[in-house]
């Protein structure tokens, strides 16, 4: 099965890295991370916050996706310019990794894929990490200071 994972990715924190290494376990055919460009990652927040530049970003993620990677898959790390890009245009893949915060988006793309003449996706869910209060881990909770890249709280939370 060839798997995609997509997002913003900035800054990474477990929650990102669980999505990978679903991606990874289940991508036996080959895995593709798709990484927003600047453009699309500030059009596509729910609410403003400093975002790394994509050339960054892309690079941390290929740092991550290497350090998961045990099952030695083929990665590819594509640049997102449209919220469906990719996933909604290339036949060969056969799944999307997601959270559950995304989780409605793969009628959509299914909408969009048979429109397109290709088969329909899989989505896989990949449950929320939680940090120390029980509270999802987010790369907006770490911008603001709440939680590390582990959910651990930190001072400024207190």
């Amino acid at each position: 099965m060839r798997v995609a994972v997509a997002g913003t990715f900035g800054p990474i924190h477990d929650g990102h890295r669980r999505l990978f290494e679903t991606a990874l376990e289940r991508g036996d055919e080959g895995v593709v991370v798709g990484v927003t460009s600047d453009d699309l990652a500030q059009e596509t927040r729910h609410e403003p916050r400093p975002i790394p530049p994509a050339s960054k970003r892309r690079a941390r993620v290929r740092e991550e996706v290497d350090d998961l990677n045990r099952w030695n898959r083929a990665v590819t790390i594509q640049r997102l310019t449209g919220r469906y890009e990719i996933i909604s245009t290339e036949p060969a893949i056969d799944a999307l990794v997601v959270s559950p915060e995304t989780c409605g988006e793969i009628a959509e793309i299914n909408r969009r894929r048979i429109r397109n003449d290709l088969a329909p996706i899989e989505g896989i869910v990949v449950p929320y990490v939680r940090a120390e209060d029980g509270e999802r881990i987010s790369s907006t909770r770490m911008v603001r200071g709440e939680v590390d890249e582990h959910g651990t709280l930190t001072d400024e939370s207190a």
